[in-house]
């Protein structure tokens, strides 16, 4: 159903570099663990799982950065991502994490389709 919104949070929950936002959204049936970051201004949504192997990334809910709020960091296995884009920048993962529509807009943040 292209053009769906859901609300993840208020624009004001999210810092930049700081902690993140965890919500769940729907996906083929499923339901699907994800989290929005803000980074350099922006909002960044990402399936929560990383690309080394199949486990969520934060190590407390929220916890998505690493100490100097530059990259996102998996908290089982230490691979490092690029808030911006979901790049793999180091560590163990194939490829990158999955991105997801997000939208800024009237002080909330939603996830599009």
């Amino acid at each position: 159903m292209a053009g769906r919104r859901q609300l993840i949070c208020a624009s004001g929950e999210l810092t930049d570099g700081g902690d993140g936002v965890r919500f769940e959204f729907e996906r083929f049936g499923r339901r699907e663990p994800a989290f929005v970051v803000r980074f350099e201004g922006r909002v960044h949504a990402y399936v929560n799982r990383c690309a080394h192997v199949p486990s969520e990334l934060d190590w407390l809910p929220g916890r998505f950065f690493d100490d100097d709020g530059r990259l996102l960091i998996c908290a089982t296995h230490g691979a490092v991502y690029d808030p911006a884009s979901g790049a793999c920048r180091g560590g163990p993962c194939r490829g990158g994490l999955e991105r997801l529509g997000v939208l800024e807009v009237d002080g909330a943040v939603w996830l599009v389709d």
